[in-house]
């Protein structure tokens, strides 16, 4: 990884994902950009004031901050949305990764739905970090989590590739699988839940051994029920530092990104969490 961009609105929020991003370019040697977006929508004289201060801001945050001292570090103001402006910033300064703070939770959580995150993750074609936990080491805990797809397989490698995660990290996979029984459990029943839970185990085996993985390194979690079920028991039980998650990328395609298991997970999980997206080859 050479090429970081972190995007702050000058948040607490912002300032995890800036300590994180200094961390992460330290640790891979990459150069880091700072971007923040003024709106537009607003008299110019308001536009230019916003921009001066913001300018003032950010240079002050890269002199001031622990994690950024001694790092190739600038910055850039984007314009416009706020979505737009940093995925615009991110093609210019040729990002590798886009970090960005967790976002805002309101009382119900389905307001997520069309915020700046989101919308990066959903229009852009960059692996997105978001920031929910304070920093205090490198991630030593992750989970990556796989539906056996070429999808979640491209997550994981890319992840591998931009080195997010400690060389000794402790690494964890997990996967779902569903089973059609009955209402009433019967003796039948078990069995072939557990048979379904041994092709699970098997098709979770020949994944890694096909995306070489180094089995020896990855303990594994194989549970029944919906993906994002699976996932958020896991989170709970093992407390990673970081979850993998991969999506589709269509970009302009407005729909495709509601409901997905990564959606869920960036509103409801309080978990650090790379998104990679995968561009549809049609």
């Amino acid at each position: 990884m050479e090429q970081i961009l972190v995007a702050t609105d000058f948040s607490t929020r912002s300032q995890r994902a800036l300590r994180r991003a200094g961390l992460l370019a330290r640790e891979c040697d990459a150069k880091l950009t700072l971007v923040h977006v003024v709106e537009d929508d607003q008299p110019r004289s308001l536009v230019e004031l916003e921009r001066r201060e913001a300018s003032k801001f950010l240079d002050e945050q890269i002199h001031s901050l622990a994690e950024l001292n001694g790092l190739r570090c600038s910055f850039l103001l984007g314009s416009g949305a706020a979505f737009d402006g940093i995925l615009q910033t991110a093609k210019i300064s040729s990002a590798d990764l886009i970090v960005m703070g967790s976002h805002r939770r309101q009382l119900l959580r389905d307001v997520f739905v069309g915020t700046t995150i989101e919308r990066v993750i959903r229009i852009g074609t960059y692996p997105v970090l978001m920031v929910n936990n304070a920093v205090d080491h490198s991630y030593q805990r992750v989970l990556a989590a796989t539906d056996l797809s070429e999808v979640s397989s491209w997550a994981i490698r890319t992840s591998g590739a931009l080195g997010v995660a400690d060389t000794n990290a402790d690494l964890a996979i997990v996967h779902a699988f569903s089973a059609l029984t009955t209402a009433k459990t019967t003796l039948a029943d078990a069995a072939y839940v557990d048979e379904e839970r041994r092709r699970a185990n098997a098709d979770l085996a020949a994944f890694i051994a096909a995306n070489q993985l180094r089995a020896e390194k990855w303990s594994r979690y194989v549970e029944l029920g919906s993906p994002f079920e699976v996932i958020s028991l896991v989170v709970q039980e093992k407390k990673p530092d970081l979850l993998i998650l991969g999506t589709h990328s269509r970009s302009g395609v407005l729909k495709f990104f509601l409901g997905s298991v990564a959606e869920e997970a960036l509103r409801s999980l309080d978990v650090d969490i790379l998104v990679v997206p995968r561009a549809d080859r049609s």
